[in-house]
């Protein structure tokens, strides 16, 4: 189980669980939450008592109106970055590599969300978790190395 969210002031840290999403073409799932500019992962804080994995499928649900196969779910590891939407505050993210079940569409407070290539990324603006840890560990997955 990972941690949980963390509200207090004094370590500025925002605790998340986050999804690597591929399609068969090896692009990478990547969303933009309403009244901001940067594309991210999918996923978001735990709720009390969840584990890593209700947190992500409720999420998931939540934004994009689709499941977790829970059975493909595989940790890629605990990583942080400065918070695209909290200015100075740092996410500490776990990340999951996950296949979903049903068809992604924006909902929730998602207003756009596009599938990108890893290792060709387009001129958006990225979360700096995105940028610097989770399309780097896409771009690796799709070569075979987790």
């Amino acid at each position: 189980m990972g941690p949980g969210i963390t509200t207090s002031e004094d370590d500025r840290g925002v605790r998340i669980v986050a999804g690597v999403i591929r399609n068969g073409n090896g692009e990478v799932l990547l969303v933009r939450k309403a009244k901001t500019e940067a594309f991210m992962q999918p996923g978001g804080k735990r709720s009390r008592d969840e584990t890593d994995l209700e947190t992500l499928s409720r999420e998931l649900r939540e934004e994009l109106g689709c499941m977790i196969d829970v059975g493909t779910a595989i940790h890629l590891g605990s990583f942080e970055a400065p918070a695209a939407n909290e200015p100075g505050w740092i996410v500490q993210a776990e990340i999951y590599d996950v296949e979903v079940i049903g068809v992604p569409a924006a909902g929730a407070e998602i207003a756009e969300l596009i599938w990108v290539d890893p290792s060709a990324i387009p001129a958006i603006a990225l979360a700096p978790l995105t940028r610097d840890h989770v399309l780097p560990l896409a771009e690796r997955l799709g070569q075979g190395r987790p």
